[in-house]
């Protein structure tokens, strides 16, 4: 939740209106729920993702739906 309300805080006013509107919700409820830590239902979570162009993973906000995605985040280190 964390990374989400930085996301939002970067975007200016107007890009949070389209973002929460891309996302079908509004700025107002986005915050209340981060503020609150409320869970957002698997619907949001994945347009979350999508309309953050993946900068806000989906597994981040429901790692309880989607567990592949949490293992499949883990980095590897390169081998120099």
């Amino acid at each position: 939740m964390e990374k989400l309300r930085l996301y939002i805080n970067s975007l200016s006013p107007e890009q949070r209106e389209s973002f929460a509107a891309s996302c079908g919700t509004t700025v107002g409820y986005l915050r209340k729920a981060i503020s609150s830590k409320t869970k957002f239902d698997g619907a949001l979570a994945r347009r979350i993702d999508e309309s953050s162009l993946g900068h806000i993973c989906r597994a981040e906000l429901r790692p309880d739906i989607w567990p592949e995605l949490v293992k499949a985040s883990v980095l590897v280190p390169l081998s120099t």
